[in-house]
């Protein structure tokens, strides 16, 4: 069976023009990811754990190597070369991504932020505005803040807000970010919940942590990155 993601050599660097010098990002990652498989990464800050994950969503792009994402409706795409359009389209229908920043469009509520990524998918409105308030509700965002916008929000609100967005969709592929950085036990719980279930259904994930526990007990398999190289896989079974 196709892999749902398959990364190939993907190297990564930086220059620092100041120094004179490049900033190893990644180097000649492997990695292969089942329909349906949660893996993880975990490592230091600076290992380049991040940059995987953003060459993965294409906020970066890799200086060599492939990410061939196994797309439902357009088979085999090569996420490292695909045209813009092409990755905005699988971003908004199949591939969903958690950071643990949210910078949305000034003037935008939690509401209309999280009703706009089902309509994107092609939701009807009071369909997608139904599955937004259950969303929003899911994660004990006061009903007095749906209305308010997200910039006003504290930033575990504004993570909150933006898990739920990214997960209202039911997204065939997503990426993690550290997902719980700022989140007390009960949001953590929350965010546990609803990715076990995503797996259920079949959402394939990849996530980075470093919060070690979060991930016990949910992770098929993680790995370790260190000096932008990844190593030490281990099987959570």
């Amino acid at each position: 069976m196709t892999p749902a993601l398959e990364v190939r050599g993907l190297t990564k660097s930086f220059a620092n023009h100041r120094l004179g010098r490049s900033i190893r990002g990644c180097r000649d990652v492997e990695l292969t990811i089942g329909h349906g498989e949660f893996v993880g990464i975990t490592g230091r800050s600076g290992s380049g754990k991040s940059t995987v994950l953003k060459l993965v969503w294409r906020s970066y792009l890799p200086q060599s190597g492939s990410i061939l994402y196994d797309s439902k409706n357009e088979g085999c795409v090569d996420l490292a070369v695909a045209e813009e359009r092409r990755i905005l389209q699988l971003r908004r229908g199949e591939i969903g991504f958690v950071s643990q920043f949210l910078g949305p469009l000034p003037r935008t509520t939690a509401l209309d932020l999280v009703q706009r990524a089902v309509m994107d998918c092609g939701g009807a409105e009071p369909s997608a505005r139904a599955q937004a308030e259950a969303m929003l509700a899911h994660f004990e965002i006061d009903p007095a803040l749906w209305d308010v916008y997200v910039s006003t929000l504290s930033g575990g609100e504004k993570l909150r807000v933006n898990i739920a967005r990214a997960m209202v969709t039911h997204p065939r592929l997503l990426l993690l970010d550290e997902p719980t950085a700022s989140l007390d036990e009960a949001s953590k719980a929350r965010v546990r919940q609803l990715l076990g279930r995503l797996k259920e259904e079949g959402t394939t994930i990849l996530g980075i942590f470093h919060d070690l526990e979060f991930m016990v007990g949910l992770c098929d398999r993680s790995y370790r990155m260190d000096d932008g190289v990844m190593t030490g896989e281990f099987t959570d079974r």
